[in-house]
């Protein structure tokens, strides 16, 4: 197998000890399990075109999406915007010992909105260039400015590298989301496509990308980079919009983004991507995030805490309504699932489980950590909800990717549109009529009497689903059934009962695996022959 390349995402340095290593690059695919929903005739991707590209209405941005038509026929190059090797070679301490003034924020004491910057080197080798857009409506390129950081320390030498060409690593926002006094971080861009968002009541966990190429193929995953922002300057209650350029050996791409802080921060996206080069896998919305161990894991991790993740699992709605729910896992091996759908009705990557006795960190604060939530506009017709796990045993580790891949692969030439709206949500998304998952565990299948049994042979697993009882129904022996499908391992045992006081409904079987093979299950619950909760979808990989 080839060795990882590891990958980091800094955040604001306030908001996060230490980087995020992404394991996501140079993986082979160990094992691929799709689950095939349903089967559609193929439904044609949008192209970029006359309806939906902004024309008259948005002159600046619609040079840039000329600009990225043009770059794509030519040749992928990097700008390093001449970044001094000494800058580049620096380690995490001393880049986290330059500081951004704050009193030296763009729009500082003019605007509710601010702006924050990121200075180059360590990891950002490829510096980002950043315009603003006032009232006139014409770009002006930011300088760098050296004077806007404090050099401390161990880069006190650092201080003379740079120039007003040097560009910036990136950018962080803040806006006044919990009170008028103080002003708060709430989306930061910082390294390759990446950029995070919290809402009012969350604190940074993960990550959302512009794009992913050729996410956990055996050649290795391209990373494409936001090479150049445009910032537009709001006005009293709007919204912040910002616009980007993406480039990368494969692709050229612009975006918009449509920013509106609040409990849960919302984005607009519209991005026009036109390819270079061929891409067998393009990933549209992507999340990147981490899962360690939680309460599904089968093996108990020495830490006083009892889960550690971002997020805890992928809930997708599909055309047909049919809600999925696929817990994560810290897998044995490379796993890559797949939900297909035509047209789904959202998708995203949740941290369900939002109460504080369930992880007990007083620092990293888990339980309030978002999940994102992605409502497809265009673009979305035929395709699969992918989710790539990754092992890890550290928390440092962004383990978890997830985003929406279209069926027909990205041929040099083409170009393609898509629109969604990207939000943070606390624990989930919307409240469902339906029965929700609030837990998965599994343990030995071990009965009474069976103890003394020699237990090296005994493959079979028990789990227990507890689902949340639905309002609008009462449990009946008679007519509510736990229907349960496996591939790769025999099911059995079932069972479906009320507990805590009937606020809640608990599925057990018990599963035994085809030699060492994994077993993809689903189950749901039904009452006279309808479904009346989500699905449950799981894959358990025998240890």
């Amino acid at each position: 197998m080839a060795k990882p390349v590891l990958f980091f995402s800094l955040v604001s340095q306030e908001s996060e000890k230490q980087p995020r290593k992404h394991m996501l690059s140079r993986i082979l695919l160990a094992m691929t399990s799709v689950i095939a929903l349903v089967s559609f005739q193929p439904a044609m991707a949008i192209e970029v075109n006359d309806s939906n590209q902004p024309q008259r209405k948005s002159p600046v941005l619609q040079s840039i999406i000329d600009a990225a038509r043009d770059s794509a026929t030519q040749s992928y190059e990097q700008d390093d915007h001449g970044l001094d090797s000494k800058l580049k070679e620096i380690d995490y301490t001393t880049y986290r010992s330059i500081r951004f003034k704050p009193e030296q924020s763009l729009w500082r004491g003019e605007n509710d909105y601010e702006l924050q910057f990121f200075h180059p080197g360590f990891l950002y080798e490829y510096p980002v260039t950043i315009h603003t857009i006032d009232e006139s409506n014409k770009p002006e390129r930011l300088a760098f400015n050296s004077d806007m950081f404090n050099y401390d320390g161990s880069a006190s030498p650092l201080a003379g590298l740079t120039n007003e060409k040097s560009g910036y690593a990136g950018f962080r926002v803040h806006y006044p989301i919990k009170n008028k006094e103080y002003k708060d971080e709430f989306a930061v861009f910082l390294g390759a496509s990446y950029f995070r968002l919290v809402g009012k009541n969350q604190v940074y966990g993960i990550s959302a990308r512009g794009l992913a190429i050729d996410t956990a193929l055996a050649k290795g995953e391209e990373f494409p980079h936001f090479t150049e922002f445009w910032v537009i300057e709001p006005g009293e209650g709007e919204p912040i919009t910002i616009y980007a350029r993406l480039e990368s050996p494969s692709v050229a791409g612009a975006y918009k983004f449509v920013i509106q802080p609040d409990i849960d921060t919302s984005v607009n996206v519209e991005s026009w991507l036109f390819a270079r080069d061929d891409v067998n896998k393009l990933g549209i919305a992507p999340f990147t995030s981490m899962f360690l161990y939680g309460e599904n894991t089968e093996k108990r991790h020495d830490d006083y805490r009892p889960e550690v993740h971002d997020s805890d699992g992928v809930l997708m709605v599909t055309h047909a309504d049919e809600e999925i729910w696929r817990p994560l896992t810290n897998p044995a091996r490379l796993q890559v699932t797949s939900l297909s759908d035509a047209s789904p009705k959202g998708f995203g990557m949740l941290q369900r489980d939002g109460e504080w006795d369930n992880y007990l960190d007083a620092e990293a604060n888990y339980h309030i950590r978002p999940g994102l939530w992605v409502t497809p506009q265009s673009g979305f017709e035929q395709g699969r909800l992918e989710v790539v796990e990754i092992p890890t045993k550290s928390e440092i580790h962004d383990n978890i990717v997830a985003f929406w891949t279209p069926e027909k692969p990205f041929k040099s030439g083409e170009s393609l549109y898509f629109a969604y709206e990207l939000k943070t949500v606390e624990q989930n998304p919307f409240v469902s009529e339906l029965a929700s998952v609030v837990r998965t565990r599994q343990g030995k299948a071990v009965l009474p009497g069976d103890e003394f049994k020699n237990e090296s042979l005994n493959t079979t697993r028990q789990f227990s689903v507890d689902f949340s009882a639905p309002s609008a129904i009462s449990f009946d022996n008679a007519s509510t059934k736990l229907v349960v499908h496996g591939t790769n391992g025999t099911i059995s045992k079932q069972r479906l009962y009320p507990v805590a006081d009937g606020q809640e409904w608990r599925a057990t079987f018990f599963v035994k695996p085809k030699e060492k093979q994994t077993v993809d299950m689903r189950a749901y619950i039904e009452q006279d022959g309808k479904r009346v909760s989500e699905v449950w979808n799981y894959v358990y990989q025998p240890k």
